[in-house]
């Protein structure tokens, strides 16, 4: 063969190299064709609000790659309901195309519990929409932060911000009703412990306003109110009135006071939570 080869002019060998060169090149274009299905085309079929298997059943068949590219969550459509289709319904692309897909999530994905507390009743609403959580009950309750979210809870239960809870979840709030017309007598919360007086004052519709405890105090909620402000007296014996949705602000300490008619403290009994 190699004897053949040199034998030829050198004309001849070259044009016999370039000759081969181009048939091999014809092939592989003719090839290239029939790989790539050059000039087959289809048209991409609808599969938006399908569910996910009849998708990838019926794209497959028409010969389509299938790629979930994302998923989302849309309460209002089932789970595993396709939302996008790329490309577009009805396109003509090429047989063998891969169609990217994006899928509602069959579970709501988890997100932190917005704080709401102080915000008014309006931006906690767009607040709750913009994260996809549902507005439940108002209730209300006075204060003089009026229409204030004073709480918020879920499935009855207080929710601290911050906490995971699933898109989609109700959120119900308490709101301020602001301070109410009917005048209360101010009580006595002098000698009571901190727990007895915060239940009093939500039983009358008052507010616990500021607490300045003792250094000695441990605990909070054990330790007694030595004074109060305003107080249930003045100093003449005149009773004095309060409106539901105004504060009571209270001293703490670890002994209990002996109680005197205007809310203060006379004189600590030392032995008496022994």
């Amino acid at each position: 063969m190699f004897k053949l080869i040199t034998r030829q002019p050198l004309i001849v060998n070259i044009l016999a190299g370039l000759l081969f060169i181009f048939i091999l090149g014809l092939i592989f274009v003719q090839s290239l064709n029939w790989i790539t299905h050059h000039g087959e085309a289809k048209t991409v079929p609808s599969v938006l609000n399908k569910h996910i298997s009849e998708v990838l059943e019926l794209l497959e068949e028409q010969g389509f790659e299938v790629v979930i590219q994302d998923s989302i969550y849309n309460e209002k459509l089932k789970p595993g309901m396709v939302t996008k289709q790329v490309p577009e319904p009805d396109d003509v692309v090429k047989v063998n195309r891969t169609v990217y897909i994006t899928v509602n999530r069959t579970l709501p994905p988890e997100i932190d519990m917005p704080n709401l507390l102080g915000y008014s009743f309006r931006n906690a609403e767009m607040v709750l929409n913009n994260m996809g959580l549902k507005l439940g009950d108002t209730t209300f309750k006075p204060d003089f932060a009026k229409n204030s979210v004073l709480d918020q809870t879920y499935n009855g239960n207080r929710i601290a911000p911050g906490t995971k809870i699933r898109m989609g979840s109700t959120i119900s709030l308490v709101l301020g009703s602001g301070i109410g017309n009917i005048d209360l007598t101010v009580p006595n919360l002098v000698g009571l412990t901190y727990e007895e007086a915060q239940a009093l004052l939500d039983a009358e519709g008052l507010i616990m306003g500021s607490v300045v405890a003792d250094p000695m105090v441990r605990d909070t909620a054990l330790a007694f109110v030595q004074r109060q402000s305003p107080g249930a007296k003045t100093e003449n014996g005149f009773q004095l009135r309060i409106r539901p949705g105004q504060m009571i602000d209270v001293w703490l300490s670890v002994d209990r006071p002996v109680k005197d008619s205007t809310g203060g403290s006379s004189s600590f009994s030392p032995n008496a939570n022994e």
